[in-house]
């Protein structure tokens, strides 16, 4: 740990005409693992004693130790090598991708990475990547998601090359259905759930299977025409009954929906199933790659490989990856739904869950998303990452342009009668282009510490102190104080801060804090990063460490 703080000592003095800022090499360290927080104090001591010694060396001692130490530091930042997503197969012309979500839910960080993947690849191949809603389930679908998933992608970064939606394409759905059944390759079928469940786990045949095309065109045209209700028929591809793949045991092509949808009202009642809706689509669209989730699996490739064959369709290069998921964050739709109701989160922007609306409103920035495709990849098993991993790459990408200020939580005043009235501060301890904020004071302060008698302090930018009598301004190592924070009183206004646990924390913070804009991300020095969610009610959203 020592060499490490020398290191960062080094690298601070050099950076800063030969003397290193304490609390600078301190954040540097925290950043590296905020878990060393706890120990602050003896952290704090030590870097106390080698800031003196690096500051006791001329710079060009400092150069020669850090050129032996961590010679890295001191070469020139040179333009580091892209990271990029893996070469994919059989690449010939043009490459286009699809994002298809389903309007029928919030969507999450798995939802993100998978429509990341896509478009990246398509923007390394400078290619297309479509963008087609699959809303072909009008129990499903709902106005709420359509508005919610473009809000989603705009603030991805996404913009699609083209946008089908799949329910503006019923005619060309139909047109397909029928060229099937002109073939021989699909027939209607009146059997109840129940029977066709039964049928295609033993392997059975329908009877209808054998109806001559004629009669199967008939029932399909009154089918359109609105004279069945829900149940009474469905449109089945001849498949193969006797293959092991239950999938491709005669499964449903259409079936009869009276729920009246979303954008095309009660205008057509007859919906296609997944897997004619996207082997069509993806035609129409000219998809040469499909990166999906592994969840579908691959009894569904084989599945829509066989309707494209019979309607003579090209075939996709399909590449599965596993699923990503975060531990302990739950992103079933189902479960968020009956959390919301029995009031266990307060809905689908609550910090707990994983949903998009939930991270952005927590500060976690669309860039760590990109990040993290870079790293997971299309890895074929699922991803079962730690928080710890998001966060540390979101703190990455924040640190460098994130201002900082103090916050105390559960406050106790204190008074140290002082002469000093006044002091600057950095806004960030490494970029001093960022500005200085001036803290006004008089005797009392708010803090959180406890203060041991005997001990001496020094309250952050401002002066050391002991037995709360003033000992002097300027930072001096040999004091061995014990650094820590405060919001002077005269200057202090009250925040709230929502936590990860959905828990609200209160305290004093500097009012400072009212020239920020509503959706600011800072960080509250030894603290935390945090997001302004209500500027009105100074409602701060817990980011992480």
């Amino acid at each position: 740990m020592d060499k490490e703080i020398e290191k960062f000592a080094l690298h601070n003095a050099i950076k800063y005409e030969g003397k290193a800022n304490p609390g600078a090499v301190l954040g540097q360290v925290f950043a590296e693992d905020p878990k060393r927080k706890e120990q602050t104090k003896e952290l704090a001591q030590k870097v106390q004693v080698i800031v003196k010694q690096v500051n006791s060396l001329s710079l060009e001692e400092q150069k020669a130790r850090l050129q032996k130490i961590a010679p890295e530091l001191l070469e020139e930042k040179k333009e580091k090598k892209k990271r990029e997503l893996p070469e994919l197969p059989n690449v010939h012309g043009l490459v286009v991708t699809r994002i298809p979500p389903e309007p029928s839910k919030y969507l999450h960080l798995g939802h993100a990475m998978s429509f990341l993947i896509n478009y990246m690849y398509a923007k390394k191949y400078r290619g297309k990547c479509i963008l087609r809603l699959d809303d072909t389930n009008p129990e499903k679908a709902k106005k709420e998601y359509y508005d919610s998933l473009h809000e989603d992608l705009l603030w991805l970064r996404i913009a699609p090359d083209k946008t089908i939606i799949a329910s503006q394409e019923m005619e060309t759905f139909y047109k397909y259905a029928e060229i099937l059944i002109n073939k021989d390759h699909a027939y209607v079928c009146s059997c109840d759930k129940e029977k066709v469940s039964e049928f295609r786990m033993h392997a059975k045949i329908c009877e209808h299977r054998v109806q001559n095309k004629e009669k199967n065109m008939h029932i399909w045209k009154e089918m359109l025409a609105k004279k069945y209700k829900a149940g009474d028929f469905t449109l089945r591809l001849i498949g193969e009954i006797d293959s092991t793949n239950a999938v491709m045991r005669d499964p449903i092509l259409f079936r009869i929906v009276k729920a009246q949808h979303t954008l095309t009202k009660d205008k057509y009642v007859v919906w296609p199933t997944y897997d004619f809706e996207t082997v069509v689509g993806e035609e129409i669209t000219g998809v040469t790659h499909i990166l999906r989730s592994n969840e579908f699996g691959e009894m569904r490739i084989e599945l829509q490989d066989y309707i494209k064959d019979l309607l003579g369709f090209k075939k996709q290069e399909v590449l599965q990856y596993g699923r990503i998921n975060i531990r302990g964050f739950e992103t079933q739709g189902r479960v968020i739904r009956e959390k919301i109701e029995k009031g266990e989160v307060e809905g689908w922007d609550d910090p707990r869950l994983m949903t998009l609306k939930a991270l952005r409103r927590r500060g976690i920035l669309p860039e760590t998303f990109y990040e993290l495709v870079l790293e997971v990849g299309l890895s074929p098993t699922a991803t079962n990452m730690d928080w710890s991993v998001v966060a540390s790459i979101n703190r990455k990408i924040i640190d460098p342009t994130t201002k900082r200020y103090f916050f105390v939580k559960n406050p106790k005043k204190i008074k140290i009668e002082n002469s000093v009235k006044e002091a600057k501060a950095p806004l960030h301890p490494e970029h001093k282009e960022m500005g200085f904020k001036t803290l006004h004071f008089d005797d009392e302060f708010y803090i959180q510490d406890d203060i041991e008698k005997g001990k001496i302090y020094r309250f952050m930018h401002l002066f050391n102190f002991q037995n709360n009598k003033f000992l002097s301004e300027e930072y001096d190592a040999e004091l061995k104080a014990k650094i820590i924070h405060c919001v002077p009183v005269k200057d202090a206004i009250d925040i709230r801060v929502l936590m990860a646990d959905g828990s609200i924390i209160k305290g004093k913070a500097e009012a400072a804090l009212k020239n920020l804009k509503e959706g600011e991300i800072i960080q509250f020095e030894r603290q935390f990063f945090s997001r302004l969610d209500n500027k009105e009610k100074m409602l701060f959203i817990y980011t992480h460490e």
